[in-house]
């Protein structure tokens, strides 16, 4: 029998913390002693008009919170609780929620159409519920039902949609929900608020609806009543109009060609004359169109023009139209809007479509921006001059060098004059467009660049005198100069031009760091991150003396931030961010001081005081910091090589401690990626810390709470601590692969449909493969029959990876790379595997065919290496 928790619930929520830790203490006993009983009572609670709205609110959330949470390990075993729930209590709970829908309180059955979501999410996917569907469009269909049992019906529909997947439901109850949304966006009678929960049902519901698009007659409703929405008198039911019409851009892009016209007239009616929330979805609408268009050229030019789908050309047949369309909107900018990153208005949404325009149709879109420019960027009116620098900003990704060269060669002194325009928003998309004209268009080595030797020297000038202005300002010039100093990278002789600018943007990019005017540190990690490239593009011939004296600054300065003050969190927090900005900068220093014979013992005669500054910092135990901090020991490691053994007893702790991590996973994965770095540097004098290490590894890998991410970066630890210790990692031999060989299978059974999971996959499948290759070659010389019983899996892997429809670049190397060095590390040994096995003829067959000449190298190699071993 349910339990009363009124009082309970109303005490949780009580002003005084005596009393509230006390009620919070009986639901979570409650809560654990009988989870079946405890969700009942909070159900009945929730479905009890006669309750105080306070404790039903409180009742709903604590539902919620029992069957969903943001934690996957924490989620699955909320799941499993609900699961192991006894059939006729869940029962009770459901028929509780469904009819809470009817409750005369809009919180209550706002509450419950969530929870009931969140049941299903667990439910369907099961085979569980089926006559959930049936009882919500029951509700839709009593012609007398009330207007908010429909509405708190249409919203449970939009979240059980959102929470499946397009698998879960069948034909003919998509059907069904398609035709009770569609009616409730229809029907004159239904109040605003029906119209507005219909819309937003069928956003989520529309992803569900690929049969019905296919069909002529079906899709062609839809789309009218979609198109008809998109007209009604209520702002926000239009907007939802227009963002089921954005869904249906990109999810059914390949049959909108009958409805364009349509289209046009209704975005462009609604961007010229609509409240800003319905125009932003409009402008929405072809932005998605130029998604989906740039994504079809890609494919084709990468694919050989097999595109599953047809390319419609929708922006190219729209140009003439959708352009000034664009334009005008770019005249709609809101004073201070360069203050806040968070503004999204119609002049930035209008910018941000145009941009993809022109990655879409190229040259074609220049002809129709440049006479706005140029008519513009004269005018008295500052809207004029900064909507024309918006606007030429905007197009300089898609259209070619050659039509873009003349047009910023003819543009560059303009632009440098208006970086001292008395209007600030002027400035600012002045210095935006600087760095895109640099960004896209300054490239020495590759034979192309705006910036002549002639005028680099004004165009520096300008940026360091733009530096000190407003700190948003500020922070785009960075940007600016940034790419500049990327352009000069690996670019021989042209490199050295800007290397006598060098002392002066080092000073001022320093001098913007310590500036206090920021309100956040943004400014100060842009000046900083712009150091970094700056110092990283340089010559280092010519520049090591402005480096190597920059080095003592760096660490002074990284030196005064452990004397700091820290009375708050918010103390802590900026000496941590300042910190790690300042370990970025010492990485970036020691990478390029370490890369010649000639400027090492600089950095080497400095270690020990940095290592010292390093393991200060650690202490800190700041999580941002311990990331950048790890990847500058990492550097370190690498510049001393075997001399960094003297720090490892100290650094030990910090090492254990990154991978204990969980929480924070990024700083395990680096300590794990820092570990390896230190493994090539120190080679097998790093045997004494591998056995604590390597346990630790393992129990990582074993962990249902880490992180998948980390899983990768430890697999190729598993193969430089092999490669470091050689035969000595024979007694962690079964462990590792018998990790590895689980991981394979992982990948094999890997949901490809998902973008998040197809990058995580190709992850794990390089990093098994660059483990493999790290022990093979790690025991080649000693025991290499060590590795023999394991070959067969290897590729058996190798050849599931081959097989693969899509198969990622890097993977492929990696792949191939690990065939060679199984042939070289077990020679005649693997004979047979390779005459059993002849996919590899085919795989290197592909990749000899390559563009790529490092992948073409390694399979040369790999085939000589087979070949060695076939004629054995």
């Amino acid at each position: 029998m349910a339990l009363e928790i009124t009082a309970i619930l109303l005490s949780a929520q009580s002003l005084d913390a005596k009393v509230r830790n006390e009620a919070e203490a009986n639901l979570r006993q409650f809560q654990e002693q009988n989870l079946p009983l405890f969700l009942l009572s909070l159900s009945i609670e929730l479905a009890n008009n006669e309750k105080p709205n306070e404790s039903r609110r409180l009742a709903g959330i604590v539902l919620k919170n029992s069957l969903d949470a943001k934690d996957a390990t924490r989620k699955e075993h909320l799941v499993q609780q609900w699961m192991a729930i006894e059939i006729s209590i869940k029962s009770q709970i459901k028929d509780l929620l469904l009819r809470t829908l009817g409750s005369s309180v809009q919180e209550a059955r706002n509450t419950s159409a969530q929870v009931i979501a969140k049941v299903a999410s667990i439910e369907i996917p099961q085979k569980q519920w089926p006559e959930l569907i049936g009882s919500l469009l029951n509700n839709m269909t009593q012609q007398d039902g009330p207007a908010a049992l429909k509405q708190a019906t249409l919203e449970t529909l939009g979240y059980v949609c959102e929470g499946i997947s397009d698998q879960d439901l069948v034909q003919d109850e998509v059907n069904a929900i398609l035709t009770a949304v569609v009616q409730g966006m229809t029907l004159i009678q239904h109040g605003p608020e029906i119209r507005l929960a219909a819309t937003r049902a069928l956003y989520d519901a529309l992803i569900f609806a690929q049969t019905n698009f296919e069909n002529e007659m079906e899709r062609n409703y839809i789309m009218k009543v979609v198109c008809e929405t998109a007209l009604s008198k209520e702002a926000e039911v239009r907007q939802g109009a227009f963002e089921c019409l954005v869904s249906i851009a990109s999810t059914y892009y390949a049959v909108l060609e009958p409805y364009m016209q349509t289209l046009f007239q209704l975005t462009s009616n609604a961007v010229k004359g609509d409240e800003e929330t319905v125009a932003l979805q409009a402008i929405e609408f072809w932005s998605s169109i130029c998604d989906e268009e740039i994504e079809r050229q890609e494919y084709d030019s990468h694919e050989g023009g097999h595109f599953e789908h047809v390319h419609c050309h929708f922006i190219k047949k729209a140009l003439p139209s959708l352009v000034p369309m664009l334009l005008e909107t770019l005249l709609k900018q809101e004073e201070d809007q360069d203050q806040d990153d968070s503004i999204w208005n119609i002049s930035m949404a209008g910018g941000t479509c145009l941009g993809l325009v022109a990655r879409t149709v190229g040259d074609d879109v220049v002809p129709l921006v440049m006479p706005f420019v140029e008519a513009k960027i004269v005018k008295p009116d500052w809207h004029c001059r900064e909507a024309a620098t918006f606007a030429f900003g905007s197009i300089l990704e898609g259209p070619s060098i050659d039509k873009l060269t003349p047009l910023v060669n003819a543009g560059l002194d303009f632009l440098l004059n208006a970086m001292r325009d008395g209007n600030k928003h002027v400035k600012d998309t002045t210095a935006w467009t600087l760095s895109r004209v640099f960004e896209l268009l300054h490239s020495p080595a590759n034979g192309f660049s705006v910036i002549s030797p002639e005028n680099l020297l004004r165009v520096v000038a300008v940026l360091l005198e733009s530096i000190n202005d407003a700190p948003h300002v500020a922070e785009k010039v960075c940007g600016a100069i940034y790419y500049l100093a990327q352009g000069y990278e690996d670019a021989g002789s042209s490199s050295s031009l800007l290397t006598p600018c060098l002392p002066g943007i080092i000073y001022q990019l320093l001098k913007t760091a310590e500036r206090t005017d920021g309100g956040d540190s943004k400014l100060r990690s842009s000046a900083y991150e712009t150091l970094n490239e700056v110092i990283r593009s340089s010559s280092i011939v010519e520049t090591s003396h402005i480096i190597s004296e920059l080095l003592p600054v760096i660490m002074n300065k990284l030196g005064q931030t452990l004397d700091l003050q820290i009375l708050s969190s918010d103390d802590r927090e900026k000496q941590g961010d300042l910190q790690a900005s300042l370990c970025g900068v010492l990485q970036v220093i020691i990478q390029k001081l370490g890369s010649t014979d000639e400027t090492k013992p600089i950095i080497l005669q400095a270690a020990d005081p940095i290592m010292i500054l390093f393991l200060r910092v650690l202490a800190c135990r700041s999580s941002t910091v311990h990331e950048e901090a790890m990847l500058a020991i990492g550097a370190l490691a690498y510049a001393s090589g075997p001399e960094f053994g003297k720090y490892m007893p100290e650094l030990y702790k910090y090492l254990e401690m990154g991978l204990q991590n969980f929480e924070e996973y990024q700083v395990c994965a680096i300590t794990t990626g820092v570990f390896g770095d230190i493994c090539r540097a120190m080679d097998d004098k790093v045997l004494p810390y591998c056995e604590g290490i390597i346990s630790h590894l393992i129990r990582d890998l074993q962990s249902a709470e880490l992180h998948r991410s980390v899983k990768p970066p430890i697999f190729s630890c598993f193969g430089d601590i092999a490669l470091a210790i050689g035969e000595q990692f024979l007694k962690y031999i079964e462990s590792a692969i018998t990790m590895m060989q689980s991981a394979a299978q992982i990948c094999a059974q890997m949901n490809t449909s998902d973008e998040e999971f197809i990058d995580y996959g190709n992850q794990l499948k390089c990093s098994i493969f660059e483990a493999y290759s790290g022990i093979l070659q790690g025991f080649k010389n000693s025991k290499p029959e060590v590795m023999l019983p394991h070959a067969g899996h290897l590729l058996q892997f190798i050849e599931l990876v081959f097989r693969e429809r899509q198969r990622d670049e890097s993977v492929t190397k990696a792949a191939v790379a690990v065939m060679g060095d199984l042939a070289d590390a077990l020679g005649s040994n693997t004979k047979i595997l390779f005459r059993d096995n002849t996919f590899y003829v085919d795989f290197l067959g592909e990749c000899l065919q390559s563009d790529d000449e490092q992948l073409k190298e390694t399979a040369n190699w790999t085939q000589g290496m087979i070949a060695r071993v076939m004629v054995s």
